[in-house]
């Protein structure tokens, strides 16, 4: 299976007469995408803004976030969710690289939304702090939602997508400047000086423990709570198959970006050939009841025993329940003889003393930690606000509350804010963006 991505980098975006890329700069017709994003009746209002680094810009309830991508083929970027079912992971696509769309809620947010800030201290806790924005600020009619902390977002998110693939409708037609190809072979067809290598899987655990449909992440459409733990190509991560969900405290989330660019899966794929096999990805799930993590653990030793790997790198999305999926699947693989690396967040209190996991394990005596999602972060009022700051203390974010004893309220008058990490828009980076370090004292 062979992916190859034009790329195209955006060094500034602004709004004009007509959609298009020139020489870096990205051109957007306000009225036109905003006429395409409320072809879906659901979207009762809606307005785009532009934030770039350096901005004093505060974005607060994020949703997600989305590469703007076009296949050549006529084929959806996200077969499945924003067009029809269709293979992913081979071909050619278009995409617009430092460059995002941002969903953000209007007026409600939820226990699955964070912040983004684009200058100062706030800015270095997320990715798409440093990346230029397309921002889309919208309500629905979704009402029955509004009060709810956790929201399906069903119109919000799928506009999102779709108007990521609209922007990047402008490079269809253009060479891109530079190219991107991701290749790997058969598993069992593979030449004799790979397989004296180190062969290493990919074990990713995407939020899928919501039982009612429409909160967790999709893998071609479908609702990752139906799906057992199975073998994907890299390919297809990396070509839109996966789509971010809705549940799930939004620091330790994996946005449709992050499935989008994977640095995990671009390390691996790296080395390849070099001083590892890389067998591909065993895409796993996350789940409710003991028995049913136990059951996927065991489905993830088997499968990757059977492709024949000496070697496992595990990353969970989330943290707090999951972190027994996380713990059980680790054990199995290394119970089955497969060296294993674990990818996570810890909970560790926002005096840092808490236990990092819910449950732990000796086995597990190599994990990388992505930072302390209890961590109090105090940061001081910005000039622009998209969306509505109030959420974060109103409506349940995960790093917010109304008032604390000792802290007060999440947001004051002046529009300063303290909080806790759990609120920064993806700011875990557990797919392998984060710039975290350890310290001994």
């Amino acid at each position: 299976m062979k992916l190859e991505l034009g790329n195209f980098y955006v060094k500034d975006i602004v709004f004009g007469d007509k959609l298009s890329f020139d020489n870096g700069v990205l051109t957007i017709n306000k009225q036109e995408a905003l006429d395409f994003i409320k072809n879906d009746e659901r979207i009762t209002e809606a307005d785009l803004y532009i934030a770039k680094p350096g901005d004093k810009i505060r974005m607060c309830p994020v949703k997600e976030a989305i590469e703007p991508r076009i296949r050549l083929d006529g084929r959806s970027a996200f077969p499945g969710y924003t067009g029809p079912l269709q293979p992913a992971g081979n071909g050619t696509a278009h995409a617009l690289k430092n460059c995002s769309v941002l969903v953000v809620g209007r007026h409600w947010g939820g226990f699955q939304d964070g912040i983004i800030d684009m200058s100062g201290e706030g800015q270095k806790y997320t990715l798409f702090g440093e990346l230029n924005n397309i921002v889309l600020v919208a309500d629905t009619n979704e009402k029955f939602e509004h009060r709810e902390q956790q929201k399906k977002n069903d119109a919000l998110r799928r506009a999102g997508h779709k108007l990521a693939e609209y922007v990047a409708e402008c490079v269809k037609e253009l060479e891109p400047e530079e190219k991107e190809v991701y290749e790997l072979g058969e598993i069992t067809k593979r030449g004799d000086e790979l397989k004296k290598l180190f062969s290493v899987v990919y074990v990713m655990q995407p939020q899928s423990q919501m039982e009612e449909m429409g909160y967790n992440d999709l893998v071609y459409g479908w609702d990752m709570n139906h799906v057992v733990p199975t073998v994907m190509h890299p390919n297809e991560i990396l070509d839109g198959a996966m789509v971010s969900g809705s549940f799930m405290p939004v620091s330790s989330k994996w946005s449709t970006y992050d499935f989008q660019n994977c640095p995990n899966i671009k390390a691996l794929y790296k080395e390849h050939g070099k001083t590892i096999n890389f067998l591909g990805v065993i895409m796993s799930n996350l789940n409710v009841a003991l028995e049913q993590k136990e059951r996927s653990a065991l489905f993830v030793a088997q499968i990757a025993k059977t492709l024949g790997a000496d070697g496992a790198v595990v990353a969970e999305e989330g943290y707090g329940n999951p972190d027994a999926d996380f713990i059980g699947c680790y054990v199995a693989l290394e119970d089955a003889g497969i060296k294993t690396v674990g990818v996570t967040n810890e909970c560790t209190g926002r005096d840092g003393q808490s236990q990092p996991l819910v449950t732990l394990d000796e086995k597990c005596n190599a994990i990388v930690s992505c930072g302390n999602v209890s961590e109090l972060i105090e940061l001081p009022p910005m000039e622009t606000v998209l969306g509505e700051l109030e959420a974060l203390a109103r409506d349940g974010l995960s790093g917010g509350w109304p008032d604390d004893e000792i802290l007060g309220p999440s947001v004051r008058p002046d529009g300063s804010i303290i909080m806790e990490n759990n609120s920064m828009f993806c700011g875990d980076r557990v797919c392998g963006w984060s710039p975290k370090t350890m310290k001994e004292f």
